[in-house]
């Protein structure tokens, strides 16, 4: 049997109207809709197809927050997981990266995962620690941002194609079991068909106490979090397209000196 891991987040969704909540810390998150971060998805995609080309293979979903999140580790499942838990913390959406990695390694340390998926980042925070971190906590060998991967057949490692700047590309080779942080674009996520919908729909999600890692304390703390201050200002161009024209060529040669007359 291969046990797999998967890491996700709940986030919001990118439309939403984001507000600063009343401590000046975080987002409001009470009227805003949440979805599973989009990272994770060719997370848990790449898991099931593991499933499917290996067919004994268990996977594991595992979110970090209140009780929301459950929808999401619903989500993941209606997609092809086995089983969810839900690491139960009311301000787990708020914790920095190294607080989140250390309740997952605390309750993750004696399940003997073989392969631990997490997200290239999160969608709202886009720090990209969580994964490395984690690896870190469990002394997992770590690749990150992965594009492609293969698992042996004896199952015993993975060889990654990695996404380096300038469109470079790096082979490396994990001894299983590893962690490994997956890009966008690695896989096409399926959709989840009806009837896997409804019957995770029907799934109570179990809820584990926030026990982190012993002697860790968390990295970081927010002082403060802000809508950029709003300097420029707008002015609309009143007239034909001839005279609009004019008047923007004027402001221009006003501003910059760009022009001179002929």
């Amino acid at each position: 049997m291969m046990k797999i891991l998967v890491c996700v987040r709940s986030v919001p969704l990118p439309e939403s109207s984001f507000r600063v909540n009343g401590a000046g810390n975080f987002y409001d998150q009470s009227e805003l809709n949440s979805q599973v971060n989009e990272y994770d998805l060719f997370s848990i995609e790449e898991a099931v197809r593991l499933k499917e080309r290996f067919k004994d293979v268990e996977i594991t979903v595992v979110s970090v927050g209140p009780q929301r999140v459950d929808l999401e580790i619903k989500k993941a499942l209606a997609q092809g997981a086995d089983q969810g838990a839900r690491i139960d913390d009311p301000q787990g959406l708020e914790k920095d990266s190294l607080s989140v990695a250390s309740l997952i390694a605390k309750w993750a340390s004696d399940k003997k995962f073989d392969l631990i998926f997490c997200g290239l980042m999160s969608q709202d925070l886009q720090r990209y620690q969580t994964g490395p971190m984690l690896a870190q906590l469990l002394s997992l060998p770590c690749a990150t941002t992965i594009v492609a991967m293969t698992v042996s057949d004896d199952r015993k490692k993975i060889i990654c194609e990695r996404e380096l700047e300038g469109g470079v590309r790096e082979k490396v080779e994990l001894l299983l079991p590893a962690l490994v942080s997956v890009q966008s674009g690695i896989n096409q996520p399926r959709y989840a068909s009806l009837s896997n919908v409804l019957k995770a729909r029907k799934i109570k999600i179990p809820v584990l106490p926030p026990e982190p890692m012993p002697g860790l304390k968390p990295g970081e703390k927010t002082g403060r979090i802000y809508l950029p201050e709003k300097r420029g200002k707008c002015e609309f161009l009143q007239g034909g397209p001839e005279q609009v024209a004019e008047a923007l060529l004027e402001k221009i040669r006003g501003k910059a000196n760009l022009f001179s007359e002929r």
